[in-house]
């Protein structure tokens, strides 16, 4: 199942019903992830940029952009920036189809 790495922002509405009444928003992520399939792997909060991080597996792409969709309709998160990531020992598999797929690329002025 794919793995989607997510970055995003809180509104200044979500951080301040945040202030108000503390909680967990695993526990709202959660539940829609499982709705499509998907598992909830880590969400953690985060210094910098953004103000959170979220790993997370779902079936498809489709199916994570809903979720994400979901979170953002809401108007609590903004600036989202997922990542499609997979293990290395997944990427063999591609680097040996990408040596088969150069012989037939040509790099650009030079054919």
């Amino acid at each position: 199942m794919p793995l989607f790495l997510t970055r995003g922002n809180y509104t200044q509405s979500a951080i301040a019903g945040m202030m108000a009444k503390p909680e967990d928003r695993t526990q709202a992520l959660s539940p829609i992830l499982k709705s499509v399939g998907g598992t909830l792997h880590a969400m953690y909060n985060t210094l910098g940029e953004y103000d959170f991080l979220i790993v997370a597996e779902a079936p498809s792409e489709r199916d994570m952009l809903s979720v994400l969709l979901v979170a953002a309709g809401t108007g609590s998160v903004f600036n989202l920036n997922t990542t499609l990531a997979w293990p290395a020992s997944e990427a063999v598999g591609a680097f040996a189809k990408a040596q088969m797929l150069a012989t037939q690329f040509h790099p650009a002025g030079q054919r």
